[in-house]
């Protein structure tokens, strides 16, 4: 809906009745690159881009004056460079994304007992129930974003609204750094002007489709007959479409969602035919893999292998396992297997390891287990991460070099 720039940055006046929007959206701006400029505060006003440095690199974030320029996250690097020759490149660091966003999450659960995660950088909080501890809605969002500036150094943007969908975009039009409230009786004059790409679920193919048939703003979809919906989106869509179109949504702030899946991935600056080397790589990616499932404590039964070739083919193979896991070993040897099974001879381009089917659990050991020695190992190395950070103590076949990457987690 919203540029992704700021440029069109909406927020509320202070006086403004909150009373009748107890749902927040709280999302941190430009999460990946605010955090790199507490290390940099002087390129605060400069276009910073975050991505690794090489050939194949895509951009993981970009603040906002980079935007301004088109740099977006996913676009790459190359073009990011034509868009803004001038952008400085500085190199991602996750484990300070994880660290920032676990202070950052507890603030949050300081403030309501009613928090849904949706990542590492946004939730939903709830505060109907906070107005006398903390006040109205406004004030409870005000306090959020003064203790996230105040204990991380960090911006965010708050929406608040009656509904989740209506939350999350007031967020994304107070950015960055604002708090934008709508009232209940100003739903529909919030979202009626909003093109139809901003309704949840609304991608490429979906908004072609409503544009063909003169549907162009929020408010066209509202007014058209749920029938015609239904036949150009399907039954379901179509319903879901014209309920959110005319501000319903019933979904409450859900406390026991968690992840679908947690996933490392890299790209090879070169393409890889060295099959010792991605074998490291993969316990490289299982380690860190189950170190996040392990800092959210989260345990998945199934284990899936990701492989893009260099013409671009990419192919995906999982093994369900019997019980859930948080070990890095156990992630490894499933997937290894599944690798080693393929009896692969062509290049890779990219490698990926992933964990789903997650539960909100630790994974609790099995009443024979197998695994109890690697898991004394990681929970002494989690101990170690804690004190001087991931990486500061880890596989012996880690040390050995490996072909140069760049990483994403997801």
């Amino acid at each position: 809906m919203g540029k992704q720039d700021g440029s069109d940055r909406q927020v509320s006046a202070e006086d403004i009745d909150s009373s009748s929007a107890p749902i927040l959206h709280v999302d941190l701006d430009a999460f990946f690159a605010s955090v790199e400029l507490l290390e940099h505060p002087e390129l605060a006003d400069k276009p910073v881009v975050v991505a690794h440095n090489s050939a194949r690199s895509v951009v993981t974030a970009a603040n906002y004056p980079a935007r301004k320029y088109g740099v977006r996250s996913a676009i790459p690097l190359a073009r990011a460079l034509q868009l803004c020759p001038k952008a400085i490149v500085l190199e991602p660091h996750f484990d300070r994304y994880r660290a920032l966003s676990r202070q950052v999450m507890a603030i949050l659960d300081d403030v309501s007992p009613t928090v849904e995660r949706l990542g590492i950088d946004e939730a939903f909080v709830d505060v109907s129930g906070a107005g006398a501890v903390i006040g109205s809605p406004a004030e409870a969002a005000e306090l959020i974003r003064g203790r996230v500036l105040a204990e991380t150094g960090l911006t965010c943007s708050v929406g608040a609204a009656a509904t989740k969908f209506v939350a999350k975009l007031a967020s994304g039009r107070a950015k960055p750094d604002g708090l934008l409230v709508i009232p209940r009786d100003e739903t529909l004059a919030f979202l009626h002007p909003l093109p139809v790409g901003a309704l949840w679920g609304v991608g490429a193919v979906t908004e072609k489709t409503l544009l063909d048939r003169g549907l162009g703003t929020i408010g066209d979809v509202a007014a058209a007959p749920l029938a015609t919906l239904q036949r150009a989106l399907g039954e379901a869509s179509g319903r879901k479409l014209h309920e959110l179109a005319n501000g319903i949504d019933p979904r409450p702030v859900d406390t026991n969602s968690v992840e679908k899946s947690v996933g490392h991935e890299v790209t090879f600056e070169t393409d890889v035919t060295d099959g010792d080397l991605l074998r490291r790589e993969l316990l490289r990616q299982s380690t860190q893999v189950a170190a996040r499932l392990r800092d959210a404590g989260l345990a998945g039964r199934t284990v899936a292998l990701k492989l893009r070739f260099s013409d671009f083919t990419t192919i995906t193979r999982s093994r369900t396992l019997a019980d859930p896991t948080d070990l890095g070993r156990r992630i490894y040897d499933e997937v290894r297997s599944i690798y080693d099974a393929l009896d692969n001879r062509r290049p890779v381009r990219l490698i990926g390891v992933r964990v789903e089917q997650l539960t909100g659990d630790e994974a609790q050991p099995a009443l024979w287990d197998t695994d109890d020695s690697w898991r004394e190992a990681e929970r002494a190395i989690d101990g170690v991460a804690d004190r001087f950070g991931r990486g500061a103590l880890r596989p012996a076949a880690l040390l050995k070099p490996t072909a140069p990457i760049r990483p994403s987690g997801s």
